[in-house]
């Protein structure tokens, strides 16, 4: 699916559209008038992790948030390709605590897109939701309340709810923190697991360890493409020094 917004852009160049899940060019995006991405243009390779890196403020979690199609660019040229709609984590912080949900409910609420929230979910729906647990080690917490657990587990529970929507596009916010390093081990172990199941992933990290592990890097800064490749070639401590030393 192409999405094509309100300003011109120059027109995406020649690819093999078998390569790429995701294609975006001269991506604007911002909020409430003030512009956060500038005329953006890169591609993300199918079934491979891409890892979004800069620092605070560079434009991740928006970039993460236009794939998901939460945030309307205001200029620019978006194409997915074929397959589900993206499945979007956004960072724990997001998911508010004060709601009267177990951890099995958050999981079920990932099969809503599915079933919708009032339909009673079917066989197969609870076996989704209790194998993305499983993979995410919470299996024992399901009758827990959501802000009963720690940063970590919860951080888990919202990744599963993510596993349970069954999307070829995975699309992490910062899906490491508050993790200890085992569980972040875990983590970067199931991402590498559904790679070789066919799913693409798109993290936004500020952990150079996570991106440094990742198949292709963004590097953003104050909200413009600051490159992209092979984190090997991408991630070399004088690019690394000028894109964190303040502006």
């Amino acid at each position: 699916m192409t999405i094509m917004f309100n300003k011109t852009c120059p027109p995406l160049a020649a690819s093999d559209d078998s390569t790429f899940r995701v294609r975006f060019s001269g991506l604007s995006a911002g909020y409430a008038g003030r512009e956060v991405l500038h005329q953006l243009s890169a591609e993300i390779p199918k079934s491979a992790v891409t890892a979004l890196v800069g620092p605070n403020g560079s434009g991740k979690s928006t970039l993460l948030g236009v794939l998901a199609g939460v945030i309307r660019p205001t200029a620019g040229e978006l194409h997915r390709g074929g397959g589900r709609p993206p499945a979007f984590v956004p960072q724990r912080g997001a998911a508010g605590d004060a709601l009267p949900l177990t951890v099995r409910q958050t999981v079920e609420m990932g099969r809503w897109r599915d079933r919708g929230p009032w339909r009673r979910l079917t066989r197969r729906d609870r076996a989704i939701v209790g194998t993305a647990m499983d993979r995410l080690g919470i299996t024992e917490l399901a009758s827990r309340q959501l802000g009963e657990l720690s940063g970590g587990q919860r951080q888990r529970a919202l990744i599963a709810q993510g596993l349970a929507q069954e999307s070829d596009l995975l699309l992490l916010d910062e899906p490491t923190t508050g993790l200890d390093p085992e569980a972040t081990e875990g983590v970067a172990a199931l991402l590498a697991d559904l790679v070789t199941e066919g799913v693409t992933v798109v993290q936004a990290t500020h952990d150079l360890d996570a991106a440094r592990a990742a198949d292709i890097c963004v590097l953003l800064r104050e909200g413009h493409l600051a490159g992209q490749g092979p984190p090997g070639q991408l991630l070399t401590p004088p690019l690394l020094a000028r894109i964190w030393q303040p502006a």
